[in-house]
């Protein structure tokens, strides 16, 4: 993936952004500023649950684990808003901050950094989301949002597919011999390798940092 003219590395690919359009204007923005030529090809998308308010009060921390997550909360929110654990910086920024964000951007990592005990805590996500927290917290649980894996007739030519949730790996899985990816996270890298997919990097932060580091890692590859 890309050319090398003497000492100079040459980076520039074909690249498709799976997630749905408006979470990806940065990151598409970014890699064309890099050269590189972006196609969005939607794999999922989300769907609010409910209108109805979520009750703050009483609790001590609440944790969200995505930017469609925080927005949401934010939508429906009543009362005071406790301590905020959010999982990458984005989420954070969709709070209007946060008091904990991991320096590993897991589920796993957000707990060896959560102070113990950590008293009544909300998790507010997707819903079918993971519930490694909510279990070993106790936690209560808010189903904010579904993701609905998207069928598209195929994947077009390209040098690297970009993945930002476990769910557009399964989506992408589905649709036969793809590219390799660039993914978020562990836990989309695990759902990429479990389709047979071919992973050509992960991204260190779960940001659009992480993402554009770890694509552009991916290309100097040999």
């Amino acid at each position: 993936m890309g050319a090398r003219d003497g000492n100079t590395y040459q980076a520039v690919a074909r690249i498709v952004v799976t997630r749905p359009r408006e979470r990806s204007v940065e990151l598409v923005t970014r890699l064309e500023a890099n050269g590189h030529d972006l196609i969005v090809l939607p794999l999922i998308a989300t769907e609010a649950i409910s209108d109805e308010p979520i009750d703050l009060a009483g609790y001590d921390w609440v944790i969200v684990t995505s930017v469609t997550g925080a927005e949401e909360l934010a939508r429906r929110a009543r009362g005071e808003m406790p301590r905020v654990a959010a999982i990458g910086a984005a989420t954070a920024a969709a709070l209007g901050g946060a008091d904990l964000v991991p320096r590993v951007s897991t589920q796993e990592g957000l707990l060896a950094e959560l102070p113990q005990p950590a008293g009544r805590v909300l998790f507010a996500g997707a819903a079918g989301a993971r519930r490694l927290l909510v279990d070993a917290l106790g936690a209560d649980f808010a189903p904010l949002y579904r993701t609905v894996e998207l069928d598209v007739d195929q994947v077009p030519p390209a040098d690297l597919v970009v993945l930002a949730s476990p769910s557009a790996a399964r989506a992408l899985g589905r649709l036969g011999p793809a590219p390799p990816v660039v993914s978020i996270g562990p836990q989309t890298t695990r759902a990429a390798r479990d389709c047979g997919l071919t992973v050509a990097g992960e991204a260190e932060t779960h940001s659009v940092d992480g993402l554009v580091a770890a694509v552009e890692a991916a290309l100097r590859a040999p």
